[in-house]
């Protein structure tokens, strides 16, 4: 039977897991943006196990409003990454962190 410590510790091991990403990449800022909604999921498994562990849904309600937050949230991020990419012919960190101006 799967119980509720199962499901933090699988939240932990994804948000350590997004943690590492960003301090072991730090160059491709599309890894970089992938571990960051990673971090975000696993504080949504997070919400879903304690909700059904309550028998409340405000978790679950509560979780598709930050899903559908982080999915724009994504879209323009990849929208900004592509008009980076066409400017500068790169998505390194440490090419684009100057701005003209």
């Amino acid at each position: 039977m799967i119980t509720l410590s199962h499901y933090i510790v699988l939240g932990a091991i994804l948000f350590c897991i997004a943690v590492a990403g960003v301090f072991i990449n730090r160059k491709n800022v599309i890894v970089l943006l992938m571990a960051i909604e990673l971090m975000l999921l696993a504080v949504n498994t997070n919400f879903v196990a304690f909700s059904r562990f309550f028998g409340d849904v405000q978790g679950q309600v509560f979780v598709f409003f930050i899903l559908t937050v982080a999915a724009a949230e994504s879209a323009i991020g990849l929208a900004i990454l592509v008009l980076l990419f066409r400017n500068r012919s790169t998505i390194n960190v440490a090419e684009i962190d100057s701005m003209k101006g």
